[in-house]
């Protein structure tokens, strides 16, 4: 999507996960290795600190010496908002495939700000789902509605907090010799399974909005919808919480279930990409089934392809689900006998309440 054709163009819905800035005549007026005396645009500092309160995240994709621009960085006080930042002579498109990549977000997550036309280009041309922006542009950024969380949480607040820890796990992870279920035990993983409260609500509406990948339906919920499921008896709405040696992850996950005479439904659940690598949405999965099971009822769970949230059907799949129904191509019906439960691994402390 490209927003410099007509300056009156709205984000249309989108909502951006991250900013991803070039430096030369973008963040700082003048190209710094012509002359190092370049400054920072005016108000760009508040106006990417304002955003990083928002849990919008910060990276860049520039043309320049790695060591000579961070230090520049680092001068100007502002290094410390940038996450994986491509600094090199690549192409731009490349280095925006790596930050998502590192970020692990979608594509279509990301607002791309140069200077340029023609690096604008290259990267529209490459991935036409990232939205593209003339720098000369930067001072409307804070009122762009994509860049306008309707809530922001303490976990939004914490979100660059967050992927800093989680750089600092995967150095020591590298670092780490011996098997890798012994480095999960060396991390002290807490996980904590709890009905939702009121002041759970904000962070259920952002996750439904956020999460895209590992999500089984893909459908969202808004503040209203949670509080009414969270006071109904035949609901129940579990929100997932992980915690390690290295930092909190926040409120990462999320299940409503539906109860009835016969099954426990789930109608949705999701899970943070940040866990992936940590087992985390098995984890909870074999809880949900444990607790099912001494109910004395079967689970089922709904399942809508949405083309990104294929890793969730495989997770339903390794678990023993069977597909019972289909309303369309897209829209099945999963249960599990619950016969079998994956035991929870020894290197998460599971606590539930």
């Amino acid at each position: 999507m490209n927003m410099d054709a007509d300056p009156k163009i709205k984000d249309k819905g989108r909502e951006w996960k991250a900013v991803v800035w070039d430096l030369d005549n973008t963040l700082w007026d003048g190209i710094l290795l012509e002359n190092d005396r370049v400054w920072l645009k005016p108000g760009i500092k508040e106006i990417i600190a304002t955003l990083d309160s928002r849990g919008i995240l910060h990276s860049i994709a520039s043309h320049n010496e790695h060591g000579t621009a961070m230090a520049k960085l680092r001068e100007m006080e502002v290094d410390q908002f940038f996450l994986y930042p491509e600094i090199n002579w690549n192409a731009k498109s490349a280095s925006l495939q790596r930050i998502r990549e590192n970020l692990n977000i979608e594509m279509d997550a990301i607002l791309f700000i140069d200077d340029s036309a023609f690096e604008r280009g290259e990267v529209q041309h490459a991935h036409p789902e990232v939205t593209c922006m003339d720098a000369s542009r930067y001072k409307s950024l804070p009122r762009l509605p994509g860049l306008n969380p309707r809530f922001i949480t303490q976990d939004s607040r914490r979100r660059r907090t967050m992927y800093l820890e989680d750089i600092q796990r995967k150095e020591v992870e590298r670092s780490f010799e011996g098997p890798r279920k012994d480095f999960l035990a060396s991390l002290d993983i807490q996980l904590w399974i709890t009905p939702a409260k009121e002041e759970d609500l904000q962070r259920a509406e952002e996750l439904t909005l956020r999460t895209n990948q590992l999500n089984t339906t893909g459908l969202t919920y808004d503040y209203k919808e949670l509080r009414k499921l969270i006071h109904s008896p035949g609901h129940k709405l579990l929100v997932c919480e992980l915690k390690d040696r290295y930092g909190n992850y926040g409120k990462i996950g999320l299940a409503l279930i539906e109860i009835t005479e016969k099954y426990w439904h789930l109608k949705l659940f999701l899970m943070s990409c940040r866990v992936l690598v940590y087992g985390v949405g098995t984890v909870v999965l074999s809880h949900i089934m444990g607790e099912a099971r001494n109910s004395g009822k079967k689970l089922r769970a709904d399942f809508i392809h949405t083309g990104r949230n294929e890793q969730m059907y495989v997770t339903f799949k390794f678990a023993n689900f069977r597909e019972v129904a289909a309303h369309d191509k897209k829209r099945i019906v999963l249960e599990n006998d619950l016969s079998f439960i994956q035991k929870i691994p020894p290197y998460v402390d599971l606590r539930t309440g």
